[in-house]
């Protein structure tokens, strides 16, 4: 299985007991508060689980019981948030090289003239953050996590924050990568429908 998750989170004075696994576009799905992106946050190793264990590709990244706490940044897993928080100073280049230059050499699968183009952002490279529109900074937030070599990726509601048309043209970049690159993906989402068409398997959270 690509995500073998079985963990237990503490909140505030709340618990929140998730247990999932699946290959693919794995879809977390429930209401706000119900505390999907406190699972993505413990799979990136931001937040540590109260016991379980955490495992994707067949690598252990927490194991309570056995005491193995992987650091994030030894995850190798790309994140991309809602607000896509691109670098404000950087220009959109910069911003997808900030990535590659994270990156180790032999984990490197793209470069940046493939990614360019396999998002279609060429013609984005020397503007600033903030002139793109809403689907522009997605696509560069998600070029930038490719770029770093990520064995997975976190999509925390990528989608969530963009009008219509802009929704329909990163969901076809979304399954691009599922079905081209074939990485591994565990994705967030209060929308059933989005879901729906993404996913691999859904999991109901809250």
């Amino acid at each position: 299985m690509s995500f073998d998750v079985d963990i237990e989170l503490k909140r505030g004075d709340r618990r929140i007991a998730v247990r999932f696994a699946g290959d693919g576009l794995v879809a977390l799905f429930g209401p706000s508060g119900a505390g999907k992106t406190s699972v993505l946050d413990a799979v990136a190793g931001l937040l540590r689980p109260v016991e379980g264990r955490i495992a994707v590709a067949g690598e252990t990244l927490f194991d309570a019981a056995r005491g193995i706490y992987m650091p994030p940044e030894h995850r190798a897993c790309g994140y991309v948030f809602q607000d896509a928080r691109l670098f404000p100073h950087k220009r959109v280049r910069d911003n997808l090289l900030f990535g590659w230059r994270l990156a180790p050499p032999e984990r490197r699968f793209l470069t940046l003239e493939e990614t360019v183009a396999f998002l279609g952002i060429g013609d984005l490279l020397g503007r600033a953050p903030r002139t793109l529109s809403g689907g522009e900074a997605q696509r560069v937030a998600i070029g930038r996590a490719l770029l770093a070599g990520p064995r997975f990726l976190l999509m925390d509601e990528p989608l969530s924050s963009l009008d219509a048309p802009r929704r329909e043209e990163i969901m076809r970049v979304i399954e691009r990568i599922r079905d081209e690159l074939k990485l591994p993906i565990l994705y967030v989402s209060h929308d059933r429908a989005e879901v729906d068409r993404l996913a691999d398997k859904v999991v109901a959270i809250g």
